[in-house]
């Protein structure tokens, strides 16, 4: 009750200032994060603390109210923000990220998750370590080329369902969204948004394919690691006389849906259509051309095709794919929707974060190239790593390298765009909502029965088994 009282309040707030038309023009949106207070940064520090703490202490409340929550901590944002710098300013950010960033952002994760659903992999698959390094090995290798988010959706549910009888397999998920939901996706811009941002301002398709060795060194080791951790807590398994459940004929492993794979090829060309389309629907100022909708705020030609593709995929995945499909692979909507809600509010009180650093970014002096792998991903790990990976290109722009990669923000050395393209995909896996697809997976798991870490919990994952690889890395490559 107090929580609907105090939206009504910040409600009423936010409608005065529509009405107050001295402050809807009050401030110009240009250098505005060299400014901005870090005070507007704390709406997004509690969102991220509820994310963290509610499901903990109130996890049945948190679930039922989670979208108020969402709504309060982006209102303490946008109105105090509209306030000081107006309320056509505030709009503007508003809609850039409603419109430019998550609408996108959203699509491409529902398209993957309807099309994927309609996928599964039916047979007499059991869950040991052997089978389990397969699935984990093909969902790696999977990601560069259908998203970490489509190879997410097609791997997880029959990862689950091979150990469905085991009671130890927490470390399956964990090393699940390390690997197939985060680090495989670094090979190709099709991979991670980020590495598609860098296809559009220069950087050629393939080139990469040049972080391949960081891939099989990271994919290796973490495999050792898992392979350790599973063979122990497999041995537990069977002395405690689990097995699994298998008929007297064993059923051959076969694609149910495999047509669908026709679908996911689809949504993969919009995305890359969404690159490359940019270059060829520009007017007189060099602008993409699109639908005005407020300000400098424009809803890109290119998007609305890539949107159009995706959403009709997605529609023609159900209507051509059995229910019984579905029924098998347990699907329901509650991962996206969860996605959804809570993703909408972490990129709208995220918004004065990435403000402040794409004003402040040249500031922090960052300018070796480990500097640039661990600031890129320690920030990623907690912002879009999108935005944060085109701060740090643009950055590494200015440095003023002879040699190397050239973009449209000026000449990158090599070796540095490898430690900001690695340090946005890779240490997306260092939290749950450092990736869109670590949270899909969290939500899929624990409606099959898997009790998934905690926000905390499974940071402490990441900073035992993921930060020592990070390091093996700098060492290797960065240094």
């Amino acid at each position: 009750m107090f929580m609907k009282k105090l939206l009504v309040t910040l409600g009423m707030l936010f409608s005065a200032l529509l009405l107050n038309t001295n402050t809807t023009f009050a401030a110009e949106g240009e250098n505005i994060g060299s400014e901005l207070s870090l005070v507007y940064v704390i709406p997004f520090a509690c969102m991220l603390l509820c994310i963290a703490i509610f499901p903990l202490v109130a996890g049945e409340f948190w679930e039922k109210n989670k979208h108020w929550f969402v709504i309060l901590w982006s209102l303490l944002f946008l109105i105090p923000f509209a306030i000081k710098y107006g309320m056509g300013v505030m709009t503007e950010n508003l809609l850039e990220t409603v419109i430019g960033d998550y609408l996108t952002f959203i699509v491409l994760l529902f398209g993957l998750f309807c099309v994927a659903g309609n996928i599964t992999l039916e047979g007499d698959l059991v869950g040991s370590p052997k089978v389990n390094v397969i699935l984990l090995l093909i969902g790696t290798l999977l990601s560069s080329w259908i998203g970490t988010t489509g190879a997410s959706m097609v791997m997880v549910r029959p990862l689950i369902r091979a150990n469905k009888w085991r009671k130890r397999k927490v470390h399956i998920m964990v090393f699940f969204i390390f690997l197939v939901s985060n680090i495989g996706g670094c090979l190709t811009p099709v991979g991670d948004p980020p590495l598609l941002m860098g296809f559009m301002r220069g950087v050629p398709f393939f080139w990469s394919l040049r972080l391949f060795p960081i891939l099989v060194i990271n994919t290796v080791l973490l495999l050792i690691l898992f392979v350790i951790l599973d063979i122990r807590a497999y041995k537990k398994d069977i002395a405690e006389g689990l097995k699994p459940e298998q008929s007297d004929e064993k059923a051959p492993l076969r694609l149910v849906g495999a047509h669908n794979i026709v679908f996911l090829v689809l949504i993969v060309a919009a995305v890359i259509l969404s690159g490359v389309l940019p270059n060829y629907m520009k007017n007189a100022e060099g602008a993409t051309m699109g639908i005005p909708i407020y300000g400098e705020v424009t809803l890109t030609f290119p998007a609305i095709i890539e949107c159009v593709i995706i959403l009709l995929a997605a529609f023609l995945s159900f209507k051509t794919t059995k229910k019984q499909v579905r029924i098998n692979n347990h699907f329901t909507w509650s991962a996206i929707e969860e996605v959804a809600v809570l993703f909408i509010g972490i990129f709208i009180t995220m918004i004065p974060a990435l403000l402040i650093l794409k004003a402040r970014g040249a500031e922090l002096g960052l300018e070796q190239n480990w500097q640039m792998f661990w600031g890129t991903g320690i920030l990623s790990s907690f912002l879009d790593n999108t935005p944060t990976y085109l701060v740090f290109m643009t950055t590494a722009g200015t440095l003023g390298a002879t040699s190397g990669v050239a973009t449209t923000v000026g000449t990158i050395s090599t070796t540095m765009l490898m430690a900001i393209s690695c340090g946005a995909v890779f240490m997306g896996a260092n939290t749950y909502i450092g990736n869109a697809p670590n949270f899909m997976v969290r939500s899929i798991a624990e409606e099959n029965g898997i009790k998934m870490p905690s926000f905390f919990g499974y940071m402490g994952w990441s900073l035992s088994c993921l930060v020592p690889v990070f390091l093996i890395d700098m060492l290797i490559f960065f240094m």
